[in-house]
């Protein structure tokens, strides 16, 4: 044997990045695992996040109301238990069964008919921040968490009664648990990501979409964990399926939505983030996180999959509607943060106060209320007052 054969190249350079860590994120830290840091500093990664969208939510979440799109949530709060049960709005259900449950128990005022979307905005944003300081260190956690709070999208969907902050809570909450359910697929976790999915279905059906995100990731980097991963998302997504199958009996429709023409592909950035040149801005830094990772690549999946997913089913039935993508802003948010992390020194100061500027400058003039359009001819300050009998007519919408 000569020497060639057995010869070993030196290392160029020292062994900070990978394949799997091109940008070095994961440098000092054991494989898959941000680098340690000190406890306080990993709450208030978090916790920043959940004051800031706190006080953003609860700024106006008692102002005039309803506003367009809560009309629902107002008939269902002075609704009787068993109409809930058997009108045709079969899917949002859950729903305003909860907002029933609200009104029992707090009043029907707006504040808190809304508590309900203040408090899961709430805990999206901190669930936003934990999630990526787990995957990608409590810097770029706490940037995600922040940007997310600072959307004026995020503002806006605190302060209606509508199913859309809870909808994007069990995003949040089904991506968090996606991680550990395929990196180690016990019976355990892969109940509490089934459950995750079971939340995501009862809240919005639409948002099952999430899932043909979380298989791309599942197939192209937990290949091995997919059989079981593949069971969860079934038997999770199987009390919307029927929910779904039940309304549309009923003759219910997802709507009122249209086929996805030009124009309205335009002004998806501007429904999604609030504001088309953030939307701009945000999308462009979301090319600088390309799934070079296992981590950002669950993100890219969950905020670029679904929307096509959306687009390609609109194209048979007319089902496309910004607001049923607005469980995608959370990754949007975080692969901005993550993005503005590579750029910026570690941790992203400077970033995290433009980020705050511009979200200040954002929240400064406040949104004006919007105005329902009843087709009963109600003004608002009676819509509770009409009771469940006073309708549209026409088969329901989803």
């Amino acid at each position: 044997m000569n020497d060639a054969e057995t010869m070993v190249l030196p290392r160029l350079g020292p062994a900070e990045t990978s394949v799997e860590d091109p940008w070095g994120e994961g440098r000092g830290a054991a494989p898959g695992r941000p680098p340690a840091v000190t406890p306080a500093w990993r709450v208030a990664a978090w916790l920043v996040p959940a004051l800031m969208m706190a006080a953003v939510s609860v700024a106006r979440a008692g102002g005039p109301g309803p506003r367009d799109g809560e009309v629902a949530a107002w008939r269902a709060a002075t609704s009787s238990w068993h109409g809930l049960l058997h009108s045709g709005d079969v899917t949002l259900a859950p729903y305003h069964l909860l907002i029933r449950a609200c009104a029992a128990a707090f009043g029907g005022s707006e504040l808190a008919l809304r508590g309900p979307s203040v408090l899961a905005m709430t805990a999206a944003a901190a669930l936003v921040a934990a999630t990526a300081s787990r995957l990608f260190g409590p810097g770029t956690g706490l940037l995600a968490g922040t940007i997310f709070a600072l959307l004026p999208t995020s503002a806006r969907y605190a302060q209606e009664a509508q199913p859309y902050a809870l909808t994007l809570l069990a995003a949040v909450l089904a991506t968090s648990l996606l991680v550990p359910a395929t990196e180690r697929p016990t019976l355990r976790r892969l109940a509490a990501y089934g459950g995750s999915v079971v939340l995501l279905g009862l809240c919005h059906v639409v948002a099952l979409l999430l899932l043909v995100g979380h298989g791309w990731t599942v197939l192209a980097f937990r290949r091995g964990a997919a059989a079981r991963w593949l069971a969860a998302a079934v038997a999770g997504g199987l009390p919307a399926a029927v929910l779904l199958w039940s309304a549309l009996r009923h003759g219910a429709r997802i709507g009122p939505v249209a086929h996805p023409g030009l124009p309205l592909l335009a002004e998806l950035p501007g429904h999604l983030f609030g504001r088309t040149a953030l939307g701009a801005v945000l999308l462009g830094l979301a090319l600088f996180s390309l799934p070079l990772r296992h981590s950002a690549a669950i993100y890219t999946a969950w905020a670029a999959v679904p929307p096509l997913v959306l687009l390609l089913l609109a194209q048979a039935a007319p089902i496309w509607e910004p607001r049923y993508l607005l469980f995608t802003l959370p990754a949007w948010a975080t692969l901005g943060a993550v993005a503005l992390a590579r750029l910026a020194a570690r941790p992203p100061a400077g970033a995290l106060a433009a980020v705050a500027l511009i979200g200040a400058l954002l929240h400064v003039a406040p949104r004006e209320p919007d105005r329902p359009q009843l087709s009963v001819g109600h003004p608002p300050a009676t819509v509770l007052a009409a009771g469940p009998s006073r309708v549209h007519d026409g088969p329901p919408d989803l």
